[in-house]
């Protein structure tokens, strides 16, 4: 993993940006290592969060299309059970779309692009409010670590 993660360092912005995108998929991956290693190494904080964000919301939403591909048997298969799909449909449905801003919480921000998907959820207010939260979630880890390195 460490050879990957120097890999994707030396690519700059855009191993950055697949970084993310692996990480925002269902696949286990953290690009918030890349983001500070990056930042730490003199490159535009911007455009690391930019890349970041753009990766993360790529990835986030192939959770959705999986999602939009998947049929209730299929999660059935997962340990979902009816009662319990049905229950996150419920509380999927006041909120729909922009549910997709909490896409950026570890296991389940995936459960919710999926479910987004199959409920056909629109597509770019799904888009916009997942890369928000994204977004933010990135600002403040950089604004936490960024607070941090200055103490030493």
């Amino acid at each position: 993993m460490e050879a990957v993660t120097q890999f994707l360092i030396d690519w700059g912005y855009w191993g950055l940006f697949l970084s993310a995108l692996v990480a925002g998929s269902i696949l286990p991956f953290s690009s918030e290592a890349v983001l500070i290693v990056l930042v730490r190494m003199g490159l535009d904080p911007v455009w690391c969060l930019l890349a970041a964000s753009v990766g993360n919301t790529l990835g986030g939403m192939t959770c959705y299309w999986i999602g939009t591909l998947g049929k209730t048997e299929w999660i059935a298969r997962l340990g979902v059970g009816p009662r319990q799909l049905a229950r996150a449909r419920k509380f999927l449905a006041g909120r729909g779309a922009l549910m997709g801003f909490f896409g950026f919480l570890p296991t389940i921000g995936e459960a919710i692009a999926v479910l987004l998907g199959l409920m056909r959820s629109n597509v770019w207010i799904t888009a916009g409010s997942m890369f928000a939260g994204k977004a933010l979630r990135y600002v403040l880890i950089l604004a936490t670590f960024e607070g941090a390195a200055s103490l030493f």
